[in-house]
């Protein structure tokens, strides 16, 4: 046997590229149907509940991320890495300290707090809890009556069209739901806190939120980091995570619900959220919802107006810094008579931040007398920031009262920070006061005192480090 020679040796094997991701390209890939039976195995749960695990896993794997394609060149999620995130597949249905009949703090009517895969606490005030009001975890629902779970499942539909709605519907494991019976109307706010952040870990919810004829309530959701900052050695990247969630409300006749948000999860982390609010005759949904945190942040929120009569209001803020990218999408279908929506997003973008707000007014043929309004408001705070903004409508009933939108992009107003300046206010001041007065508007929204300052010192915390690192620039 001769020796192979030289030209016959095999070539070194080339090292192999990455496969570069396009910018619609989800960053992970654990979501199957396998998967969402697997839940449904290891968490006991129901058949009926399995197979809706599957049809939207279904879904999901069959939707595009994107399908509106007014919408479609608008997506860019390149910044997220999350390629090695595991989700949770079995999570505390109870809380392990306090009692469910504790007392939720001052000037709170009931609260839930959700730590990863566990359950902090839950504790129901005496207002509350004598009104009937239930406020729990899914699994601890469906252990307790699970024929009103399955009513509920059934009936809190989420957008058909919409890949990450599909992602929660079938792969949650943690749910939150909340019922305030029919004429009960709540003085104080109940509270829903989810905590997040864990490396390579993906927390995956829904908040289920019904509210009888004649109700009233208010809540507000936080989403906040789990633990401390982590640190890793020099040159290497803390791992991200993934927290995605549905925050869904139906509403009775006659019924009031004003929702806040404040989303302020760490850095490392990509946040999808779905928001679906489905308006009965005659009642009124009030959305207050502020964007901070984050490296990714998808956020779509989806308002039904059905009901004769019935009202929605929506201000969404933007306050980005770093590379964060932001994108706010809404959707408003006017279906019931004499129906009014008001709709504002609103964006501050510093250093290398962007922010895409997207809104579309749906009026029905059904929706004579409709009043409508839609505002899109970018404010580039640095040369490399960008903001995009798209109000759109869709009208097939001509008897409007009002069918509007509007939307700018620019820098601040000079002559706004000529007349500060004018009044004996330091440029760097004025630049702040313009800034945090133009987010004002969802803070003073928020149902509990202590959130709105909590809300302000977030502002001006990010505002002074943006301040600080252009600085040192």
């Amino acid at each position: 046997m001769t020796a192979p020679t030289p030209t016959e040796e095999a070539a070194p094997a080339r090292r192999q590229r990455p496969v570069r991701r396009g910018p619609a390209d989800l960053p992970f890939s654990f979501p199957n149907v396998d998967l969402a039976r697997a839940l449904a195995t290891e968490r006991g749960e129901p058949d009926w509940l399995r197979d809706e695990r599957v049809a939207a896993a279904e879904a999901y794997d069959a939707l595009p991320i994107e399908k509106n394609q007014l919408y479609t060149t608008y997506i860019d999620l390149r910044p997220s890495d999350l390629a090695n995130v595991n989700p949770y597949r079995t999570t505390a249905a109870r809380a392990t300290v306090s009692a469910v009949d504790g007392e939720p703090g001052q000037g709170i009517g009931a609260l839930i707090e959700l730590r990863e895969d566990g359950v902090a606490r839950i504790a129901i005030g005496a207002e509350a809890r004598a009104a009937g009001v239930t406020l729990e975890t899914l699994a601890a629902a469906l252990a307790r009556d699970p024929e009103a779970v399955r009513q509920d499942v059934a009936e809190f539909v989420l957008a058909a069209d919409d890949k990450l709605a599909q992602l929660s519907r079938g792969f949650w494991n943690q749910a939150v739901r909340v019922v305030v019976p029919d004429g009960v109307r709540l003085a104080e706010p109940i509270v829903v806190r989810w905590q997040a952040g864990v490396p390579d870990r993906a927390l995956i919810t829904r908040t289920l939120i019904r509210l009888g004829d004649g109700a009233s309530a208010s809540l507000l959701e936080e989403i906040v980091p789990s633990g401390p900052q982590i640190e890793c050695a020099a040159g290497e990247a803390v791992p991200q995570s993934l927290f995605t969630g549905t925050l869904e409300a139906q509403l009775g006749a006659g019924a009031e619900l004003a929702l806040s948000s404040i989303q302020d999860a760490p850095d490392g982390v990509t946040v999808f959220q779905h928001r679906n609010g489905v308006i009965g005759e005659g009642s009124s949904l009030h959305w207050a919802l502020a964007q901070l945190g984050g490296r990714v942040i998808r956020s779509r929120v989806d308002n039904r107006l059905e009901g004769d009569r019935s009202s929605v209001e929506q201000v969404e803020i933007v306050f980005g810094s770093g590379d964060q990218v932001v994108d706010l999408t809404s959707y408003t279908r006017h279906v019931g008579r004499d129906t009014t929506g008001n709709l504002l997003s609103k964006g501050a973008l510093m250093d290398r931040s962007r922010s895409f707000m997207k809104g579309l007014i749906i009026i029905d043929r059904s929706a004579v007398g409709t009043d409508s309004f839609l505002g899109e408001f970018g404010m580039n705070l640095s040369k490399q920031a960008r903001a995009v903004a798209i109000p759109s409508l869709e009208i097939d009933q001509p008897d409007c009262r009002r069918a509007m939108h509007s939307s700018s992009v620019g820098p601040i107003d000079e002559t706004q920070l000529f007349y500060l300046e004018s009044r004996g206010i330091p440029p760097d001041d004025a630049r702040k006061f313009i800034v945090l007065g133009f987010l004002e508007p969802v803070v003073a929204r928020v149902p509990l005192a202590d959130a709105q300052e909590r809300l302000r010192e977030l502002l001006d915390r990010k505002w002074e480090a943006g301040a600080g690192a252009s600085a040192a620039a």
